[in-house]
Order: structure tokens, then C-alpha cells, then sequence
């Protein structure tokens, strides 16, 4: 009797330590349970950056491709205009500016016009 009890003291004691270990240990349910936020976390930022490497890479294709995008970001990001063209630049009035609008620093008046292409 008393060896049995000794032995069953002995087993509550190893299965004490093995829950113990199960839950809170170094690779316990917590840590999975972080580990899988942290792979839930990483594949949410993939997706984005494999989106934004998506978009970059269709705008190298289409710089590649043909003149029209070159085109067009000549005209928007340098200004450039084709020869024989006119360019105007249109400045409204500070106070008809709405709220949410850049306004340029140092703009040509109105009815500026400039006939040479850069």
C-alpha cells in the first residue's frame, strides 16, 4: 500500500511537470501561439510589398515598352513640353483656393507662355 501511494505521488508529480512544461514552457502553447502572430504579422507585410514590387515592376515594363510613359512623366514630374506646343500655367486667386490644395511656391503669373521646349 504504501509503495503504491509513493508511486502515485510520483506520477501526479510527473504529470505536474510535464503540463507545466506543455503550457508555459520555452516551446509551450504561449510561444506557438506567439510564433503564429509573428508568421500572421510577416505574411500581412508580404502581401504588401509583393503588391508594391507588382506595381513597380508593371511601371518598368510600361517605361520599357513604349514612349508614352516616358512621355508623361517628363511632362508631370519635369515639366517638359513638346516643341511648337504653348504652355500656360492657370494661378487662381489665394482666396478661391480650396482647402486640401497645394499651392506652388513661386509660380509664373497667369498667361505666362513659353513656346521652347527644354
Amino acid at each position: 500500500m504504501r509503495w503504491t501511494r509513493l508511486l502515485l505521488v510520483v506520477l501526479a508529480a510527473l504529470l505536474a511537470l510535464l503540463q507545466y512544461r506543455l503550457w508555459f514552457g520555452q516551446s509551450g502553447r504561449h510561444a506557438v501561439a506567439a510564433l503564429d502572430q509573428q508568421v500572421l504579422k510577416q505574411t500581412r507585410e508580404n502581401e504588401g510589398l509583393q503588391q508594391r514590387n507588382d506595381a513597380l515592376a508593371a511601371e518598368v515594363e510600361d517605361l520599357k515598352s513604349g514612349e508614352a510613359a516616358v512621355e508623361e512623366r517628363a511632362r508631370s514630374e519635369l515639366g517638359m513640353i513638346k516643341p511648337g506646343e504653348t504652355f500656360y500655367r492657370v494661378v487662381e486667386p489665394e482666396g478661391a483656393a480650396t482647402e486640401g490644395e497645394d499651392k506652388a511656391e513661386g509660380d509664373a503669373p497667369a498667361g505666362d507662355a513659353s513656346d521652347n521646349a527644354p
